[in-house]
């Protein structure tokens, strides 16, 4: 029974390990770089040698409620030079009038209406109205930070090889406990991982609430794909396979809504899920056939993430079956109780996050106030990932090719505003 006690060994290192890979790569990257970007952060903009035109893409869909204050709030950027494109995807409610009637006094605002094909559609289309090579593509219920364009596009400026940098969501929506310790998430794990993956050469995915683009790097890799679940992903592995470097910028903060009950939680993940499965499916053999080793790490980290959801999934089936049958325990189950190991994930949760915090407070000066909601979330995270990733293989495997990828946000809570 040695390969069971490796088995049930396993299941206990890897999000252990994974959090310590996390937790060292978010330290070296905050001394090597975030730091002295802090320090200029404080002295006030920060200065270019030439700002070049950026178009902002705005894909919408049904965000009535929102759009108002997102491209509002997208016309008082600290850049001398920029356009805003906003790309109605079939909306059902009042966003296309509401968008017409901003139109109609700010110059800058170009709308583009077209039938509902979904948010990679929505971006090919408003990418064929841009006049610029830079494209900032945010979601239309996000508010994105006064400052944030000016770094984005320093780093276009510091090298010809930068074909996206991916920017800060944070959360707005935290009048529920989902709300509130989903911010533990964007600062323990989402953030902390992005750093630490900026150190080690490449990026999962870019953030789908707020990335900036080279518009040639897009062009060279055909566009977003319109039949990916999780447009992000994809395009983030088809750069890369293209030899695009993808850069993380924390300054770049963009406050967005996220689900606030489990139902629409699980929603969103099990998307996420499933279209990291598809990304998997599509872009895995021409990683290795067009012999990318760089990104080996990535498909690696990804087969054993799965690997590591099954595992734990048969764990706890057996365990509930050898509960309600009363029959004995085997003895290597001991490895992955908490008596010791759950006492020690526990520890690293609160180190990951203790970590986490002392980054991000620049970023979020509420954070410290979910702090006892936040330190649970990392390992609420690993067993949402089992449910999720679990399922959503599945449906990936099963999912017809080619078919547009055409879904709605989940649901939305009250919003939190940041008066700093």
């Amino acid at each position: 029974m040695e390969w069971l006690a490796v088995f049930y060994l396993f299941i206990f290192i890897y999000p252990a390990v994974m959090a310590l890979i996390w937790i060292g790569g978010g330290i070296y990257y905050y001394f090597h770089w975030e730091r002295a970007q802090l320090k200029i952060a404080r002295q006030g903009l920060l200065p270019l040698d030439e700002y070049p035109k950026v178009s902002i893409m705005v894909p919408c869909y049904n965000e009535g409620a929102n759009v108002n204050e997102t491209i509002n709030y997208l016309l008082k950027q600290n850049y001398p030079n920029f356009e805003i494109i906003a790309i109605n995807d079939g909306s059902k409610d009042d966003t296309a009038t509401r968008l017409n009637n901003i139109a109609e006094h700010e110059p800058r605002l170009i709308v583009v209406h077209q039938k509902n094909q979904g948010k990679a559609a929505a971006l090919n289309n408003g990418t064929q109205y841009s006049t610029s090579d830079i494209l900032v593509c945010i979601d239309g219920d996000a508010l994105l930070d006064l400052n944030a364009l000016r770094w984005m596009v320093k780093h276009f400026q510091d090298s010809p090889k930068v074909g996206a940098v991916t920017g800060n969501p944070r959360v707005r929506t935290r009048t529920t406990i989902i709300g509130k310790i989903q911010t533990g998430e964007f600062s323990s794990i989402i953030g902390l991982i992005k750093r630490a993956q900026r150190i080690y050469g490449t990026i999962y995915t870019v953030s789908g609430v707020v990335c900036a683009f080279r518009k040639s790097a897009i062009m060279d890799i055909g566009g977003w794909s319109t039949d990916m679940i999780t447009e992000d992903i994809d395009v983030s592995w088809k750069l890369q396979i293209n030899d695009w470097q993808i850069r993380y910028e924390p300054q770049a903060r963009c406050w967005v809504l996220m689900p606030e009950t489990l139902r629409g939680l699980y929603m969103q993940r099990l998307r996420w899920a499933q279209g990291g499965a598809e990304v998997f499916f599509k872009q895995g053999m021409n990683v290795i056939v067009k012999g990318k080793t760089k990104l080996w790490p990535l498909m690696l980290e990804y087969l054993m993430s799965v690997f590591w959801c099954y595992s734990l999934a048969y764990l706890m089936l057996a365990y509930f079956i050898q509960l309600f049958t009363l029959s004995e325990q085997p003895t290597t189950y001991q490895l992955v109780t908490f008596e010791w190991s759950g006492f020690v994930l526990v520890l690293i949760c609160l180190m990951q996050f203790t970590v986490s915090l002392m980054i991000d407070r620049h970023y979020d000066v509420m954070l410290r106030r979910n702090f006892l909601w936040c330190i649970w979330y990392p390992m609420f995270y690993w067993f949402l990932n089992v449910i999720t990733v679990t399922i959503a293989v599945p449906k990936a495997l099963i999912r017809k090719k080619g078919e547009k990828a055409i879904w709605e946000s989940p649901d939305r809570g009250e919003v939190f505003r940041d008066n700093d």
